[in-house]
């Protein structure tokens, strides 16, 4: 047989029992000595233990927990996006007027370029289209000048 195949035998192992043992107090040992305020004498509890000891101390009053602080019946993220709700309808209605008073202004604008436009056009085409009348003033003919270094030789 191969020594991997080979059925293992238990080993044998000691088991060592410990108990517990009691502990006597012989002498009692003097509780410390706690403030006590002149009103409030703490009241002392004795308890009998099963193996017949008394065991005499203060009773302690288990810690209260504070008080809960009541939960509003609605949630503040719920009021937040309430109020969120109203301010941006409230807002609308100005942006609103805000975009209509925009366009109206940008529309006037464009009026006005267009009629100054017109205006300054009629009034060059006067110009140019007028009678050739002048009754003062002096007509040149530059067809003929000759320009030497920007100066006009006449």
């Amino acid at each position: 047989m191969h020594p991997e195949n080979t059925p293992r035998m238990p080993v044998q192992r000691t088991v060592e029992v410990h108990q517990p043992t009691p502990i006597t107090l012989t002498t009692a040992v003097p509780a410390p000595l706690m403030p006590v305020q002149p009103n409030a004498v703490p009241t002392v509890a004795s308890v009998v233990l099963p193996d017949g000891r008394i065991v005499t101390g203060y009773a302690i009053e288990p810690a209260k927990p504070e008080p809960v602080a009541a939960k509003p019946a609605v949630s503040r993220t719920a009021v937040n996006i309430a109020f969120g709700g109203i301010g941006f309808g409230a807002v609308c209605g100005g942006l609103f007027l805000l975009t209509t008073f925009i366009a109206a202004l940008a529309a006037l604008i464009q009026q006005l370029v267009i009629l100054a436009a017109v205006l300054f056009g009629g009034w060059i085409a006067v110009q140019v289209f007028g009678a050739s009348n002048h009754r003062g003033g002096t007509t040149v003919n530059i067809r003929k000048a000759v320009f030497k270094r920007n100066h006009f030789h006449g």
